[in-house]
């Protein structure tokens, strides 16, 4: 596959400031408590530091980015739901009806709900919480018959998603990935093995709830997306230095999928980490990743799900997942709890007093 990035140009992202992550363990050595005995806390807040650019990081607003788009796969019989569900569920999340809104409210975190590409016009809601139109299309073509969508629909997916994190997304501190779409998950699949040279039947996996016959079908149709549009040869995928990702999101991806590879990179420019969620919002960090390698410090992680292609995601993105909860929802609910987490290294990390401040020589 011949390399071909012209057409997105992904904006210059800040490296690591190693810096303010001295600085930020030089203060964990002087606060209140044994070396260490916050664990993990102490590495997170010291590794947020370095991304902020900021020895003492504010994660003030964070917010969920939910984005949701249809997938013309489905017609192949891959998911336990119709499509009209993902309208539906669009409209649940702007009611705040949906798990992540309840999640949201309790970690603290505003939910940003986008239109990236769902079957049909554009939702009209009554919700407390609007829907941002970033419709690329309506809906994705069928990826096991031909190319998912167009060149240029592809570029248009990563550059609005770019574009929402640069503007919508300037004052988060920290930003979580959420999806919704009816087949997004054998999306993921063949997005993760393309990207990831894994074989299809290990990344595919029950999505919506699926019986053991239908997942082998599902991986079938994974199988035969790859050989279609070229991704595979003599069951092999076609990985390697000279992939392209833009080319592999048009051949196999969907609207939601670039959106959010696009919505980490934008964050990453302006030093905003993103925390990954499960295997579709996995397949966005793969790509993004791919797009461009300055994203990868951003990217942090929150779980791991019960979708086997989530572990190898992690394991391609050397992410080690906080928890394990036996999540396979999506939403963006696993990385919403991971924002109590990553918020509370850093309030910890700035609020705890100093021996030297309550008077304790050491």
């Amino acid at each position: 596959m011949t390399v071909s990035k012209e057409e997105f140009t992904p904006p210059s992202i800040p490296p690591f400031d190693a810096d303010a992550a001295d600085a930020a363990r030089d203060r964990q050595a002087e606060l209140t408590k044994p070396p260490g005995s916050l664990g993990r806390l102490e590495d997170l807040a010291v590794a947020l530091a370095g991304l902020a650019g900021d020895p003492r990081p504010q994660l003030s607003n964070p917010t969920v980015v939910v984005a949701a788009a249809d997938h013309g796969v489905v017609d192949r019989g891959v998911s336990a739901y119709p499509k009209s569900v993902t309208r539906a569920m669009l409209r649940n999340f702007a009611a705040g009806g949906a798990a992540v809104s309840a999640i949201g409210e309790v970690v603290g975190a505003e939910t940003l709900v986008v239109d990236a590409g769902v079957d049909g016009p554009p939702v009209e809601v009554d919700g407390s919480i609007g829907i941002v139109d970033e419709r690329i299309g309506s809906g994705t073509a069928d990826l096991a018959a031909g190319p998912a969508m167009s060149r240029a629909d592809a570029v248009a997916s990563l550059s609005a998603g770019v574009r929402t994190a640069r503007t919508r997304l300037s004052e988060a501190g920290i930003a979580a990935l959420g999806e919704m779409g009816i087949g997004n998950t054998t999306v993921a699949a063949a997005l993760t093995a393309a990207l990831s040279g894994a074989d299809p039947d290990r990344v595919t996996g029950p999505g919506t709830g699926v019986d053991e016959e239908t997942r082998a079908h599902k991986v079938a149709v994974v199988e035969r997306a790859l050989a279609t549009n070229g991704l595979a040869d003599g069951g092999e995928p076609d990985v390697g230095s000279d992939v392209d990702p833009v080319e592999v999101l048009r051949r196999v991806g969907g609207y939601e999928v670039g959106f959010l590879a696009g919505v980490a990179i934008g964050c990453a420019a302006d030093r905003t980490p993103v925390v990954v969620d499960g295997v579709v919002s996995g397949a966005a960090a793969l790509v993004a990743d791919a797009v461009t390698a300055d994203v990868r410090p951003y990217l942090l992680p929150s779980h791991v799900g019960s979708e086997p292609g989530h572990a190898v995601q992690l394991d391609v993105l050397d992410l080690e997942p906080l928890f394990d909860h036996g999540l396979r929802l999506g939403e963006g609910s696993g990385a919403a709890l991971a924002l109590a987490t990553y918020r509370a290294a850093c309030r910890t990390h700035d609020r705890m007093a100093t021996f030297a401040e309550v008077g304790i020589e050491r």
